[in-house]
């Protein structure tokens, strides 16, 4: 459950250092066939972000689904899902995704601009993306995910004008940097949010060490977490979390628990992530003390 005993805003409890965990629901590539428990329709993912806020999550993070699994980028969608949600976690923190192949930028970022969630991602670089079967020989996934300057500014305009934090999603390392003209621009504020994307093919590996150096090259005034993709996802977790970095875990990153077993749902992977938190002497922290950190007030 959501730790709420001897809560404070400073985002320490004890001397412990309070982690953040994200919630990564659903995704747009992976599907039931894969794992039966990806939730598509907006009631199944607001269930599913119940259950990963009652194990631990302050920050949702969500694609739209159409009811029968493909993506959806259409207002109306990501409208039903947040309405849903705020039923059954009204203070729980929203960030909607902003990726897409194949869109115009207007449609990339309509739904942060009429609906003015609480986060959004935000992509900082182009790159390959691919998914490569080792057993089979061949590449299930092979694009070219398209974020040049120009798009990147654009969406942090509307984004400013939502009053949406965005949430810098960085796949390499000098993905980072890119961020240093934009802070110049007056387009980015402190805490400048860091997501260290790692594991996808064309972009960083996860290890220790990549956590490391990624984690020394973000500006000062960050707020970093690893979002590790793949199996190799617990690796990653547990280095961050010594680190004092923030972490995500959900069946868009990944389907497998610690063990080896399938998860049956996004509460029984970020429970895992939590018991990992305090495994390693931190603390998990609460949509409170997230929204503290983060500057986010909630809003009416």
């Amino acid at each position: 459950m959501e730790n709420k005993s001897n809560s404070s805003p400073s985002g320490r409890l004890g001397g412990a250092k309070k982690i953040v965990i994200t919630a990564s629901l659903t995704g747009v590539l992976a599907r039931r066939e894969q794992c039966p428990y990806i939730p598509y329709t907006p009631k199944e993912i607001a269930e599913e972000g119940k259950r990963a806020v009652d194990a631990g999550a302050s920050v949702l993070h969500i694609h739209a689904r159409q009811d029968d699994g493909s993506p959806a980028y259409d207002i109306e969608t990501y409208r039903q899902i947040g309405e849903e949600v705020r039923k059954l976690c009204p203070t729980a923190i929203i960030n909607y995704s902003t990726g897409a192949v194949g869109l115009s930028r207007e449609e990339r970022i309509h739904h942060i601009t009429a609906l003015k969630p609480d986060m959004a991602a935000l992509n900082m670089g182009s790159m390959n993306y691919g998914i490569y079967s080792a057993k089979h020989k061949k590449f299930y996934h092979d694009f070219v995910f398209q974020n040049p300057f120009s798009d990147i500014q654009f969406y942090l305009e509307k984004m400013k004008e939502a009053g949406t934090i965005p949430e810098m999603e960085v796949f390499d390392n000098g993905h980072i940097n890119n961020a240093e003209p934009l802070i110049d621009m007056g387009l980015l504020q402190k805490p400048y949010v860091f997501s260290f994307v790692m594991g996808v093919l064309g972009g960083i590996p996860i290890s220790t060490k990549n956590i490391l150096h990624q984690a020394s090259c973000v500006p000062a005034g960050s707020h970093w977490q690893v979002i590790g993709i793949g199996r190799k996802q617990w690796q990653a977790i547990a280095a961050a979390i010594t680190v004092d970095g923030h972490i995500r875990a959900g069946l868009e990153d990944n389907f497998y628990l610690p063990e080896g077993e399938m998860a049956k749902s996004n509460g029984e992977l970020i429970d895992a992530a939590a018991k990992l938190v305090r495994m390693l002497g931190r603390e998990v922290a609460s949509i409170e003390e997230t929204r503290a950190m983060l500057n986010i007030p909630l809003k009416k």
